[in-house]
């Protein structure tokens, strides 16, 4: 059941929350202060720059939409567990453990897709050089769940460049996805740009993001403005709201959460 894998996850992720905190944890090595987290959410478009080598990072968070193609309302829960293992190698597992939706007044409670990938940096930035990366994902699992307005990916290819300039972080995406349904396959385009700002603790973005339609033959378009708190340097929460522009866009999101990295290395 899907309530059943869901309770699972929070046990699982407690425990790896617990264990990072404990002193007793001695399957953990290193020094007792971690490095700072480096968040992809809450914004649709992820950074070039990798986390910190050896140590985890969990993006934790929930997503509420309404009005979209597929459903009148979805709840879902998203994680995303990310790897560092080499200077310029990350590993990723994206998930949504679980996904209620409201469809022409009939509710449900699914699992979302699972996809497996990783990120590779091909230049780091120095000085007024972006980083530029790669990234590659696989879908390992595609849930029964109704998709938002860029729905689901078979396979994606990402080019990302990540840059700061007068105080200001850019990140920039340029997505290309294998959509299906049944036999037909097509291809679909994304771009994403995400200017954020720090303020003390805190970090504001915008974001303004493109995905074609493949399936429906059209397109959607919208924005995101964003607001993470960082109590910590390896703990940072956030709060989003994303606006559709056009008829084929799901009506709005409203996103919340958390970035968390594991305080001490695995190796």
């Amino acid at each position: 059941m899907p309530s059943a894998r869901g309770a699972r996850f929070t046990i699982i992720w407690i425990f790896l929350f617990l264990c990072a905190n404990s002193k007793n944890c001695g399957a953990q090595s290193g020094t007792s202060s971690a490095p700072e987290a480096n968040p992809g959410r809450p914004t649709v478009s992820t950074p070039a720059t990798l986390t910190p080598v050896g140590f985890l990072q969990f993006e934790t968070g929930g997503m509420y939409a309404q009005d979209s193609s597929e459903f009148s309302n979805r709840m879902s829960f998203q994680q995303v567990t990310k790897l560092t293992v080499h200077p310029r190698l990350q590993l990723i597992l994206q998930s949504e453990p679980a996904v209620w939706s409201k469809t022409s007044g009939q509710s449900a409670i699914q699992i979302g897709g699972v996809a497996a990938g990783a990120q590779a940096v091909l230049f780091h930035g120095e000085n007024t050089r972006p980083t530029i990366s790669a990234s590659y994902f696989r879908s390992v699992y595609s849930g029964p769940a109704p998709d938002i307005d860029i729905g689901s990916a078979n396979q994606s290819a990402v080019l990302l460049v990540s840059e700061d300039f007068a105080g200001f972080h850019f990140d920039a995406n340029g997505i290309a996805n294998e959509q299906k349904n049944g036999v037909v396959r097509r291809a679909q385009w994304g771009q994403t740009l995400s200017v954020s700002h720090p303020f003390k603790k805190f970090t504001f973005a915008g974001e303004i993001w493109h995905f074609s339609q493949p399936l429906q033959r059209g397109n959607t378009i919208g924005n995101l403005w964003a607001v993470s708190y960082a109590p910590r340097g390896n703990l940072i929460f956030d709060v989003a709201f994303n606006q559709g522009f056009n008829v084929t866009s799901t009506r709005w999101n409203v996103l919340f959460g958390f970035t968390y990295l594991l305080p001490r290395r695995l190796w």
